[in-house]
């Protein structure tokens, strides 16, 4: 065989094992109910204010725990394996990432929508257009 075509069967091959590995790793975005299935998803809802946060940053600081209502209504305690964000109570929007495990969503990431610092100059200008 010629070299050039050992080179290019050696590159297509790890071409389709680097994207294989990736696809592996793609998460999809579902609800409470969707992910009791036990695989790797992204949950979108709000902080449940009415329940209670924990988070204890000199005993446990990569633990917090809350609650968070998905897009159907359902309730679930999640634990976010990492140190409480900053201004979590301010976020409009939340999106864990992880798996359902014993009616709790263990996360092992958040991203947050908070609110936009501009949302109340666009009322004022809303306002005086009116």
């Amino acid at each position: 065989m010629n070299r050039s075509v050992i080179i290019a069967f050696i590159l297509i091959i790890a071409g389709i094992t680097v994207f294989l590995s990736a696809s592996k790793d793609v998460s999809t975005y579902a609800n409470f109910a969707q992910a009791a299935s036990g695989d790797k998803v992204k949950v979108v809802g709000q902080l449940a204010k009415d329940k209670p946060m924990e988070y204890d940053a000199q005993n446990n600081p990569n633990q917090f725990s809350f609650y968070m209502k998905d897009d159907k209504g359902v309730v679930k305690q999640v634990i976010l394996h990492q140190p409480k964000p900053q201004d979590f109570e301010m976020s409009e929007q939340i999106v864990v990432t992880g798996k359902l495990h014993n009616d709790i969503f263990n996360a092992n990431e958040i991203l947050m929508k908070c609110p936009s610092k501009y949302k109340n100059e666009e009322i004022a200008v809303r306002e005086q257009q009116d």
